[in-house]
């Protein structure tokens, strides 16, 4: 008998081919509409291998819904949509895909920053609607990148390669994070701050943290009242990492300048949600990793680890 691989979302098939010549595989047949959860504790009852996406709640009742489950590969850096405990205590490896998409997520971070400082989606909807009549001296200014400071929050490898793209701009970068990172500090002349002296001093915050018990909330309304009345704030982390309320407010009631977004706490985000308002607000729908370049190096990641732990072999990017 093969071993039972189950695709949680449809990929291109010259991922899947290879796994097919050893395993029995079987696949969500929409790439753009996801699964429910029942949809996957009944799909995937027998399988082996569970080829997860991001937006895949993988608790541990659904854990304990599939006995012959030996891998689960997220599609994906973060894995906070599994319950890693859970997965441990029944023997599960779970795998996903770090260092692939450092580089394309920096971009993806930098471009929002810049998009953000200089209003780019706002003045485009002003073309759009037939609203740009005439020159002004002041109309549709933003903020300068150039020479500005940059806080970064979470100094991990995607955080690095922001700051090193800033250092482009003659930015002076800041950064907190559970470890101070004293070989980039030498070799960039990046700065360690407190989080709250990072956000009083930054004319633009990044937010780059996983999504942790600890992180969960980080920026809330006290934490936006620490920083500059003209200063943004970005976030390619997790959506649960801001008070999205807070946000909101400190938007409207100017205490901040802008924001840009690629992720939100529910996702996707809800046409009625109140950032959606307010043209002060930058968004992506979730693409720090979508070139096309990288996202098929993910899934080549996710299958050589799947095909690994079923021949009983150490997988490359094993969480635990």
């Amino acid at each position: 008998m093969l071993d039972k691989i189950y695709i949680t979302r449809k990929l291109p098939e010259e991922i899947v081919e290879p796994l097919r010549e050893k395993f029995e595989v079987q696949m969500w047949h929409s790439e753009e509409k996801g699964m429910t959860y029942e949809e996957i504790k009944t799909n995937a009852k027998d399988a082996h291998a569970l080829w997860t996406m991001l937006s895949d709640n993988i608790d541990r009742a659904l854990i304990e819904s599939l006995p012959n489950l030996k891998v689960i590969s997220n599609f994906a850096v973060g894995f906070n949509n599994i319950d890693i405990e859970a997965a441990k205590e029944h023997g599960i490896v779970v795998t996903n895909t770090p260092g692939v998409l450092t580089e394309t997520t920096a971009d993806l971070t930098f471009a929002l920053l810049l998009a953000t400082a200089r209003r780019i989606t706002e003045v485009e909807q002003e073309i759009r609607s037939g609203n740009w009549t005439s020159w002004s001296p002041m109309k549709y200014t933003g903020m300068d990148i150039f020479g500005a400071t940059l806080g970064i929050v979470g100094m991990g490898r995607i955080g690095e390669a922001v700051a090193r793209r800033a250092k482009g701009f003659d930015m002076n970068v800041l950064y907190h994070n559970r470890s101070r990172k004293l070989d980039a500090e030498e070799t960039y002349g990046f700065t360690y701050a407190e989080l709250d002296e990072l956000l009083k001093q930054s004319d633009f915050v990044i937010l780059l943290t996983p999504l942790t018990p600890e992180t969960k909330g980080l920026i809330g309304e006290r934490e936006l009242n620490l920083m500059k009345e003209s200063a943004a704030i970005i976030n390619v982390a997790r959506g649960g990492i801001v008070d999205e309320q807070a946000l909101y407010d400190a938007l409207v009631s100017k205490k901040i300048w802008a924001a840009g977004m690629d992720v939100f706490e529910q996702e996707p985000v809800p046409i009625d949600h109140p950032l959606l308002t307010l043209p002060n607000v930058t968004m992506s729908p979730h693409i720090g990793s979508a070139s096309i370049r990288t996202r098929l190096a993910m899934m080549q990641m996710n299958a050589k680890d799947i095909e690994a732990v079923l021949e009983s072999r150490e997988p490359q990017n094993r969480i635990v």
